[in-house]
């Protein structure tokens, strides 16, 4: 139907322009659009030493970007679905069942589907390494790829959205793959010159990248690889920062509030005595007979009174409760002083045996 359509358009157009649009600048349109179909461009397997079950096969196909790929393997029980994981690479692992039959010399093709069209391609290695194409034996793939150098350019902060540039040398004509702790799956480095790869990796707001995280760089040529480990922290300045990690402290504390405590001492006997002899004396002058007596009486009582409460407040005296939080356990602590130990709400402490210490 779209042929169709273009055909009708391009008539048009003839009727139309008459002698500026010829057939042949039709033909050119169909050719044209024939172009848009799905192109396979390349396709990979790393070659394994046995074919048992749980051996993994690990493909890549390179080709039209934003199409479905799909692998099938001669004596497999199920298809593999290839993930797009850059524009036009796509890659896939298919882990070998108890009831597959695969064999070296079993047949791999891998479909990409785009719209309505298919491509088609066919893997011309051996899924074993002894077993390569006699074609292949020859030459490079004698000897696997090599990493000559494998560099960064680093970055002063390892937040999101600052930048950090990979340089691998390595053998021409290759697909190179970066990986990172701390960062999700790979991505790749573009060859911009023959043996050299580069690409700016730009940190995403889910990565938790350190300056010492691991970083491996896998060059593969000819279905073969080679892995190279970066040698360099990512921090600009080529020094390792101590790491952040959370602060882990078993007796770090905030203070969480400092309590005054009033504490009166109780009335010891000699107050009490020394009250009630006051009293009586002033009691014993006041009137005569019977009215002396009792007001003797009544002043002893109220002078042993008085001196009791004479001695509680000279005994009277302040001291001071630290309540602490720790930081580690959220449990908190409750320490006492006898003097004002100078601590306030917010303020940051160790606790070392009962001693209460500022944290530097």
């Amino acid at each position: 139907m779209y042929f169709s359509k273009l055909l009708q358009a391009a008539f048009l157009a003839v009727v139309t322009l008459g002698p500026v649009l010829t057939g042949s600048a039709v033909a050119q349109a169909y050719q044209n659009n024939r172009a848009y179909g799905p192109a396979i461009n390349g396709f990979n397997v790393e070659e394994v030493r046995r074919l048992t079950p749980g051996v993994e096969l690990h493909f890549d196909l390179y080709g039209s970007p934003g199409g479905v790929a799909t692998l099938r393997i001669d004596g497999a029980t199920r298809n593999l679905n290839l993930t797009e994981v850059e524009p036009g690479q796509y890659t896939g692992t298919y882990t070998i069942g108890t009831h597959d039959r695969i064999r070296p010399e079993s047949g791999v093709s891998a479909n990409l589907r785009l719209g309505n069209q298919v491509a088609t391609s066919l893997l011309s290695e051996s899924l074993l390494q002894d077993n390569a194409p006699r074609a292949q034996r020859r030459g490079q793939l004698a000897a696997a790829p090599a990493i000559e150098r494998f560099n960064v350019q680093g970055s002063p902060d390892l937040s999101p959205g600052n930048e950090l540039r990979f340089t691998v040398f390595g053998t021409p004509g290759g697909r190179v793959e970066v990986a990172m702790a701390g960062a999700r799956g790979v991505f790749f480095l573009p060859e911009v010159r023959p043996g050299e790869y580069d690409a700016v990796y730009t940190i995403r707001n889910s990565d938790r990248i350190a300056p010492d995280s691991r970083v491996t760089a896998t060059i593969r040529a000819n279905g073969r690889y080679t892995t190279s480990v970066l040698g360099r922290p990512l921090l600009a300045g080529g020094r390792v920062s101590e790491p952040r990690q959370a602060r882990y402290c078993t007796n770090c504390a905030t203070v969480e509030a400092v309590n005054v405590i009033e504490v009166s001492g109780n009335g010891n006997y000699l107050g009490t005595a020394g009250g009630a002899v006051v009293g009586g004396l002033l009691g014993s002058q006041v009137g005569s007979g019977s009215g002396r007596t009792a007001a003797t009486v009544a002043g002893a009582v109220a002078g042993g009174l008085a001196g009791r409460n004479i001695q509680r407040n000279m005994n009277r005296e302040q001291r001071y409760e630290v309540v602490v939080r720790y930081s580690n356990s959220g449990a908190t602590q409750t320490l006492q002083f006898d003097n004002d130990p100078g601590f306030r709400q917010g303020d940051r402490v160790r606790v070392n045996n009962g001693v209460l210490s500022r944290d530097q």
